[in-house]
């Protein structure tokens, strides 16, 4: 009885994590939205980039920031390098733009301290934070903008979507766990919160603004989050577009999730807050979103041991053993021969089981490499 009771529970939370809350955040959203005022904004705003050795897009970058569809003489860019050895720092002060500032750090110490020192240094009520390497909407910043209008939003989130040309099949894959994300974030937003935010593309108002831990790994959420511990609204805009485009082998999403998936166990150490229900407005989506994805590996390797005991009790457990069998042969397949990844019934499984074992790699990642916030520039 114990086996079998333990068996339906981890069938049950690895059911609920990957299907159950996606179904119960659209049936929530549907039955108890909690739209945004939205008005179009002429108020002051900086963008702030922060880079290591950015030479070779920063130029582009910045273009792209003065093409957005607002008015130029509010907007002011912050660029800063983060002890950049190429010449970052210098092509943009070759710039002698005044709306354009360049802040060089000799020193490199990773993206959050970064932020803090470059809000600091911000008088805009408004700031927009972007990465180097995505490429913009022209109407990106004017749509996250128009959120603030709604007092009780704090912080906005863009949207990442990522170009459909010269796909792999792995960055298919890629790109369908993308759209299950973004599924998630747009009905987390319309029922209160999103659970961090698009690090490509995101906006907050600077009086909600805490500095993070030089260390933080993930800014993209640990900002938001405390935003939501104010109690203020973190929504997600479909309209603010950054684009990018995939990981077209695993090697290169490997390097990508790890480091995610490290900031994700690190943000229960640097802000234990989260997983307080009386603190955390959206402490079930949290949990719900972030933290049994973390635990998912560990019951999928649970369910399979309790399965192969329970072999000969009932009917139904050979059954369930048949299915994970399936399910990882398929996986299996699709990282042992690339090609097969062509077919949706192996490209689906080789995703989900690749996400899941880099959650393992995260944690290792996290509890041995103290310098995980130094991101390594690549340019794609």
């Amino acid at each position: 009885m114990l086996m079998q009771a333990l068996f339906w529970c981890l069938a049950a939370l690895l059911l609920y994590t990957f299907a159950g809350y996606p179904l119960l955040l659209r049936v929530w959203a549907a039955a108890r939205p909690r739209p945004v005022e939205k008005a179009p904004m002429q108020v002051p705003v900086a963008i702030v980039i922060v880079g290591y050795n950015e030479e070779a897009r920063i130029l582009h970058k910045i273009a792209a920031c003065q093409a957005q569809d607002y008015p130029a003489g509010l907007m002011r860019i912050v660029v800063v390098s983060d002890g950049s050895t190429d010449r970052t720092h210098e092509l943009v002060a070759g710039l002698n733009d005044p709306r354009v500032v360049s802040m060089p750090f000799a020193q490199r110490r990773g993206k959050a301290a970064c932020l803090v020192d470059a809000v600091s240094a911000c008088a805009e009520d408004l700031i927009v934070f972007m990465d180097a390497r995505q490429t913009l909407h022209p109407a990106a910043v004017r749509c996250l903008l128009e959120n603030f209008a709604d007092a009780s939003v704090g912080a906005v989130s863009g949207e990442l979507v990522f170009l459909a040309d010269e796909q792999s099949g792995f960055s298919q894959g890629v790109d369908a766990y993308w759209a299950y994300e973004k599924f998630i974030r747009r009905n987390e937003a319309l029922v209160g919160s999103v659970v961090g935010a698009t690090g490509a593309l995101y906006a907050i108002r600077r009086e909600n603004f805490a500095a993070i831990p030089p260390q933080t790994i993930l800014d993209d959420v640990l900002i938001p989050m405390q935003v939501v511990l104010q109690r203020r609204r973190v929504v997600f805009e479909a309209r603010a577009i950054a684009y990018d485009r995939p990981s077209q082998e695993v090697a290169q999403e490997r390097l990508r999730k790890i480091r995610t998936l490290a900031g994700n166990f690190q943000l229960l150490q640097l802000c234990p807050a989260l997983v307080k229900p009386l603190k955390n407005p959206i402490f079930v989506q949290l949990v719900s979103h972030k933290l049994l994805r973390l635990a998912a590996p560990l019951a999928m390797a649970g369910l399979l041991l309790v399965n192969l005991v329970l072999l000969g009790t009932a009917w139904i457990y050979p059954l369930a053993f048949a299915a994970q069998a399936l399910l990882y042969g398929l996986a299996l397949t699709g990282m042992l021969l690339p090609a097969a990844r062509r077919w949706r019934a192996v490209r689906l499984p080789t995703t989900f089981a690749l996400l899941n074992w880099f959650v393992v790699l995260g944690f290792v990642e996290f509890i041995s490499n103290k310098n995980a916030h130094l991101w390594k520039s690549k340019v794609a």
